[in-house]
């Protein structure tokens, strides 16, 4: 496989920061940041219409062998019978995961969550990195975010948390959070949102000169 475009890929607990650290890095790289872009670009793609994207967004499922599927989807076969077959919600995380690909081949950018370092874990050049916090600090990041109360920034944070990790753990062979999982995890409580991109940065850079070496 052939790749040469630097792919960032984020996941990131509610209220850590990940979006943002995501915006700064794509913004010092001066390449692009996907986060809710990629149902947009999925959804042309598929043909479905972005909706349907949003409604599916990151949300777990409950009965389906995904194993199963993913034997017997072929890439590019949004017309053949396993896919047609499929109920809606894996059509989606399919059209996206083919997505993420072929964005992945075409250009250098930062991707926000949607299991994109599953999606691209063939790929030499993708950095897989896990921003967590804190909960103290993500609830007040979050109230202050939102405008809520601590106590319903934290039920909300919860939630969210526990909706990832299940859409996470269910449509890959990984855990959601798990440091095994991604190459670097970086706590954005501890290091900030501009310590985190720094560190991806000259994350890079080694990976870069070991390369060159």
């Amino acid at each position: 496989m052939i790749m040469g475009n630097k792919i960032y890929t984020i996941g990131r607990e509610f209220g850590s920061g990940g979006k943002e650290i995501g915006e700064k890095l794509a913004q010092r790289l001066g390449i692009q940041l996907y986060d809710r872009e990629l149902l947009q670009h999925a959804a042309k793609e598929s043909g479905f219409c972005e909706e349907i994207f949003e409604n599916h967004d990151e949300k777990p499922t409950n009965s389906f062998l995904y194993s199963l599927v993913m034997d017997t989807y072929s890439v590019g076969g949004y017309t053949t019978s396993p896919f047609l077959d499929m109920p809606l919600n894996h059509k989606v995380f399919l059209a996206q995961f083919e997505t993420i690909k072929k964005i992945a081949a075409a250009e250098s950018c930062v991707i926000v969550g949607r299991c994109a370092d599953y999606a691209l874990s063939e790929n030499p050049d993708c950095i897989n990195i896990f921003i967590h916090a804190d909960l103290e600090t993500r609830i007040k990041r979050v109230s202050q975010r939102m405008n809520l109360t601590e106590n319903k920034a934290k039920d909300i944070i919860q939630k969210k948390d526990k909706q990832r990790a299940s859409y996470y753990n269910y449509y890959t062979s990984k855990r959601w959070g798990d440091s095994g999982s991604y190459h670097m995890t970086l706590d954005s409580g501890k290091l900030g949102v501009d310590g985190c991109v720094e560190l991806i940065l000259k994350y890079r850079e080694i990976l870069d000169a070991g390369k060159n070496s």
